[in-house]
């Protein structure tokens, strides 16, 4: 469960504190006065998208963080997985998006990359934004959904392995089917590259040395200049007043005597000496690297050769802008197993085909398992969201959870990635109307409450805390919107439910309210977020009602509402 949220520096929101309770909780405020940036840097938290737009003008950085009460076993093993300790139950999640367009994510006091962040934030809170509705709109949304219903997502997933052993399978017997004689031209230009690189004996980095070799070779009277410079400033010589080093010595020597005089100045005397030592030293190393300093021009032609043979196998083999030699090294190394699979066609062909011959088996018998349990699943599903449904104002409208087999005469045809179904969710939206695909069915009301509907089958099932939904109650009003306010305070019986609407008959039955609030200060604009209770709250029912929160007829009927509803 969310217990608090912080949020700094995100968009307009210049710092805000929330706590939230259980239960259900409502997110109101005007058009365009932040609500939907609020859910921005929850699903920022949440391990989403970090962009640069996140954060708050003239500002370095966009922070939000969130304490969650550990209410999911699933979490608590993940955290264990992790080696991460919560704290009395709870865990923060904390991220940060810089100007430099870096974004850093903690779990607890563990920093973690994103891909972590939000596989342990699924753990916790399932976001429903508008994007999200939109998703019903695609077949392959259908499937999911029924998978996670019928509680098979980690069997889908060891079949989608399966099946990628078995397409991989195929690939490889259709290259060995291949014409000989192209098979024959491949395998003598991998021959001949294999060779190649090989015959010139490269290591990785040899580039880059090579080129800081030929550097220093082809600069040799500017870095001889250079070194007796220094050596002459520190040493001293005939082209010099004096150097260094001697007038420390003798500054040295002065400090010396006075600190014979004043033992205070003893700690001084120390330095200047170790200052002395330290210049000694770097001047004797300068003239160790000066005396082995040597033009040899046979050198630097050598390496310009080889620097120039780097280069033509790098521009054959690796011609990406930026290529190494790692990356010739790489490409002989795929070379030889290319080379190795090709060589062995002919020995490996017939066993290839027998292994095939397995593995079809075992895609096959998985598919059909997968199939017989999704069809028990489908009847099931159809009838729970029907169900719901009727409590959402669609008394009398039908769903269905169609499946059809995949098409085709042997096992690479019926199957995909995810099975031998076709699945699609139809609709009959009203009684005696036809089923017809969601898509095609559903107003954009309908499809509000199908996916409110799918969210309270699947939530039932699983052990997230927090249901969050954007705007759930796009497209519908009247009774209806009656109807969706009692089932989401019904839901959050069960889970904390967070909703951000527009609609007063929705509002009032929250446990709680939050309210957005964008404002104007000198030249800066603001979003502020705060709970609201009492007669501050009638007030925003009421503005929400009918947008006068002045009139007593206004007040009266808003506070009405809000005692019938259970929100007072």
């Amino acid at each position: 469960m969310l217990e608090e949220l912080e949020i700094q520096n995100f968009a307009l929101i210049d710092h805000a504190h929330v706590e939230f309770s259980s239960g259900f909780t409502v997110l109101s405020g005007e058009t365009g006065a932040g609500k939907s940036l609020l859910i921005g840097s929850l699903s920022f938290l949440l391990g989403g998208r970090a962009g640069l737009e996140q954060i708050r003008a003239g500002c370095h950085e966009a922070q939000v963080s969130g304490l969650f009460l550990l209410d999911c076993p699933e979490a608590s093993q993940w955290l264990a997985e992790h080696g991460i300790e919560p704290e009395d139950g709870r865990i923060l999640l904390r991220r940060v998006v810089k100007d430099s367009g870096k974004s850093s994510a903690w779990i607890g006091g563990t920093p973690v990359p994103r891909a972590d962040l939000a596989s342990f934030a699924a753990f916790l809170v399932d976001l429903h934004g508008q994007h999200e509705q939109q998703s019903l709109m695609k077949l392959g949304e259908h499937r999911r959904y029924l998978d996670v219903y019928a509680e098979i997502v980690d069997e889908v997933g060891a079949f989608t392995a399966l099946y990628t052993q078995l397409v991989e399978k195929r690939r490889l017997l259709d290259s060995f089917s291949a014409d000989e004689a192209s098979r024959q031209t491949r395998m003598d230009m991998l021959h001949f590259a294999v060779t190649e690189i090989d015959g010139a004996r490269l290591h990785a980095g040899e580039d880059a040395e090579l080129e800081d070799e030929e550097s220093r070779l082809a600069s040799y009277e500017k870095l001889c200049g250079g070194i007796e410079e220094i050596c002459a400033a520190l040493e001293g010589g005939d082209d010099a007043a004096g150097g260094v080093i001697p007038e420390l010595r003798r500054i040295s020597g002065a400090a010396s005597r006075s600190a014979a005089l004043d033992k205070s100045l003893a700690p001084l005397q120390d330095r200047l000496q170790s200052a002395f030592y330290e210049l000694d030293d770097i001047a004797g190393e300068f003239r160790t690297y000066a005396a082995g300093l040597v033009f040899d021009p046979e050198r630097l032609a050598a390496v310009q050769e080889r620097l120039d043979l780097l280069y033509r196998l790098k521009k054959k083999y690796a011609p990406a802008q930026g290529a190494s030699v790692a990356d010739v090294l790489a490409y002989a190394e795929r070379a030889r197993r290319e080379l190795d699979s090709l060589g062995g066609a002919a020995e490996d062909r017939s066993a290839l085909e027998a292994e095939l011959a397995v593995l079809e088996k075992q895609v096959y018998a998985a598919a059909r398992s997968l199939s017989a349990k999704r069809r028990e699943a489908a009847d099931k599903m159809s009838a729970a969201v029907e169900q719901v449904l009727s409590l959402l104002g669609m008394q009398g409208a039908r769903f269905c959870v169609s499946l059809s087999e995949k098409p085709g005469s042997d096992v690479s045809q019926k199957c995909g990635p995810y099975g031998m179904d076709d699945i699609e969710f139809l609709l009959g939206a009203n009684p005696g109307s036809p089923m017809l695909p969601l898509a095609r069915a559903a107003s954009g009301g309908e499809l509000s409450r199908v996916m409110l509907a799918l969210k309270t089958i699947l939530s039932a099932g699983d052990t997230v805390g927090t249901l969050i939904f954007d705007e759930i109650d796009t497209g519908i009003g009247g009774a209806v919107a009656v109807s969706v306010g009692e089932h989401l305070k019904q839901l959050s019986r069960r889970k904390q439910v967070l909703c951000i609407t527009h609609l007063a008959s929705i509002a009032v039955y929250a446990d709680n309210q939050i309210k957005i609030q964008k404002g104007v200060e000198g030249n800066s604009t603001a979003t502020d977020v705060f709970p609201i209770t009492g007669q501050e709250r009638v007030r925003e029912i009421a503005r929400m009602l009918s947008g006068d929160v002045t009139s007593p007829e206004s007040l009266e009927h808003a506070a009405a509402m809000l005692h019938k509803c259970g929100g007072l």
